[in-house]
């Protein structure tokens, strides 16, 4: 087999390998390459530039392999070439050290630009008012406080399309991880803490959401949906959440809290006023000229 075709085989191969990569992506539903709003495609674009960075790198680095390990095995017949010479050749080193020189440049620039444009606590520039909606993360469960439209849902979050929103998250359980793949990264949920994020759904649907972070026994079903829907199907779903029956106030919040698995959508109604703030106060210590002094306590049950 003469060396011509031996490289017409190899990138036939590599075309092959690069059809099949593609193909599979265009057709399955990889949540994060399937975005659905203007920061989760941003974060998208990000993740495949610096792929097709390394690729640059990756690529070479393989056909060397495989080709120097055909080329010298112990079985070749043939008389290989002996280039002493390569050692310490200005121009060889001056290739293999500037290659990954320029690419490292590039990729930091890339970082630093991308670090502050997608930092998650920055506001989405929108002629929409944006949505408030705090999010508490228990064992194992998600609860999702609107404290304007004066409602709360647990493993459903709601919003309208084109809003910006701005999520205010904290956890009342051990830390947890809040993800919505197709609309942008995560951010940790921390008892004593609350984080922010923001997000934008630039299209209607149903879109999953789930912990990033291993939180004990329930963690496999603490999922829930994130729905963007129209103005018009949200406004009407806050009046129905407005409706129910169940309150969230102290008492029903406490036996919410306690760890359970798998489960169900549900709505209450008349949330009690600075819950959040609440969840947030129950682990912090105020310090003193002597140190800690006592842990707040409040009438959820906290300690």
């Amino acid at each position: 087999m003469n060396k011509k075709l031996k490289i017409i085989i190899l990138g036939l191969l590599a075309l092959i390998a690069i059809t099949v990569v593609v193909g599979y992506f265009k057709h399955s539903n990889v949540e994060v390459f399937n975005s659905a709003g203007s920061i989760g495609a941003k974060e998208r674009n990000l993740m495949l530039f610096a792929l097709s960075l390394s690729l640059i790198v990756v690529i070479p680095v393989y056909i060397m392999l495989f080709s120097f390990a055909w080329r010298y095995r112990e079985g070749n017949k043939k008389k290989t070439k002996y280039s002493p010479e390569l050692a310490g050749n200005r121009f060889a080193e001056a290739v293999w050290w500037l290659i990954p020189t320029v690419l490292i440049t590039i990729l930091s620039v890339v970082t630093w630009n991308s670090s502050h444009s997608l930092d998650p606590y920055r506001h989405i520039a929108s002629s929409t008012k944006p949505m408030k909606i705090q999010v508490v993360a228990l064992d194992w469960k998600w609860l999702f406080i609107y404290p304007e439209q004066h409602i709360a849902s647990v493993n459903l979050v709601q919003f309208p399309e084109n809003t910006p929103v701005e999520f205010q998250i904290t956890a009342d359980a051990p830390m947890n991880s809040f993800w919505i793949p197709q609309l942008g990264g995560q951010i940790y949920a921390m008892p004593g803490m609350s984080t922010q994020l923001n997000l934008i759904a630039n299209r209607t649907g149903n879109f999953h959401g789930s912990s990033a972070n291993i939180s004990g026994a329930g963690f496999a079903g603490m999922a829930f949906t994130a729905k963007s829907s129209s103005s018009d199907d949200f406004n009407a779903w806050v009046r129905s959440a407005q409706q129910s029956s169940r309150s969230l106030n102290s008492s029903t919040y406490k036996q919410l809290s306690q760890p359970s698995q798998y489960n169900p959508v549900a709505y209450y109604s008349k949330p009690q006023p600075e819950l959040y703030n609440l969840v947030v106060a129950k682990y912090l210590v105020p310090i003193t000229a002597h140190g800690p002094a006592y842990q707040v306590t409040s009438n959820m049950g906290g300690h």
